[in-house]
């Protein structure tokens, strides 16, 4: 029989690389962490990248065992999910892996200037009735600055038409510099190790017939951002642990 949600989070308290800070405990507690990964947790100079709602942590562990080089951090608010993920690591002996949990609303206050090399969205929820909630709005863009080595690496994997149409307008209202983008990546003779990982989700839509979108951009940390003023079409289909589009057609 499988562990319930209150068996999994009790497992994870134990955990020697999972570090919990959700709201309720953030503003009273200070991340020691901060600008220590390196030297404190991981013990070498690698290169850190972050996974920015990593549900199960599949990405996670699947591109620390592609780059024992580097190191890695999946974030998600959702312990039950993320437990998936720190098990597989802590049972293959994994060091160059680490999880947190906490809202990515506050991701700042756990990484400093320039801790950071390259961030991984996959599979984000398009939150498509406010910019602000998208993990690629010039909202999280800030966020992503303060922390994020000058000129770092942005990807983002995702089967919302929204998403990927969305980002595309912020990219170039900033000109941000694109090393590639696809709509159809199973088809567009890019996949490798990397990019061929499959989630349990992705894996759900890709039997569903959906195509698989990715953006791979920069963020230079000079210049002001800006929000596209455009019209989107919503996506047309109720994706997994997403809610039901709403009745308008169109959202900025």
């Amino acid at each position: 029989m499988g562990k319930n949600k209150l068996e999994k989070f009790a497992d994870m308290a134990s955990y020697p690389h999972v570090f919990e800070y959700p709201y309720s405990a953030v503003d009273n507690v200070p991340f020691d962490m901060k600008g220590k990964w390196h030297k404190e947790f991981f013990k070498n100079d690698h290169p850190i990248v972050l996974e920015l709602g990593c549900g199960r942590g599949e990405y996670t562990v699947g591109l620390g065992k592609m780059f024992p080089e580097k190191n890695f951090i999946a974030v998600d608010i959702k312990g039950a999910r993320m437990w998936t993920g720190a098990t597989e690591s802590l049972q293959a002996g994994m060091k160059n892996v680490a999880f947190l949990r906490t809202n990515i609303e506050i991701i700042e206050r756990f990484f400093a200037e320039g801790e950071v090399s390259e961030i991984w969205l996959t599979f984000s929820d398009p939150q498509m009735k406010k910019a602000t909630k998208r993990l690629t709005s010039t909202y999280f863009m800030e966020r992503y600055r303060k922390f994020l080595q000058p000129n770092g690496i942005i990807h983002l994997k995702t089967d919302s038409n929204f998403m990927f149409t969305y980002t595309k307008y912020m990219i170039e209202a900033n000109k941000l510099p694109v090393e590639f983008m696809t709509e159809d990546l199973y088809h567009s003779g890019l996949v490798d190790n990397i990019l061929g990982i499959k989630t349990y989700y992705e894996q759900q839509w890709l039997d569903r017939g959906l195509d698989i979108k990715y953006i791979k951009f920069r963020l230079p940390q000079e210049g002001k951002l800006q929000e596209p003023d455009v019209e989107i079409e919503l996506d047309p289909y109720r994706s997994y642990n997403r809610s039901k589009r709403s009745g308008l057609n169109t959202s900025k």
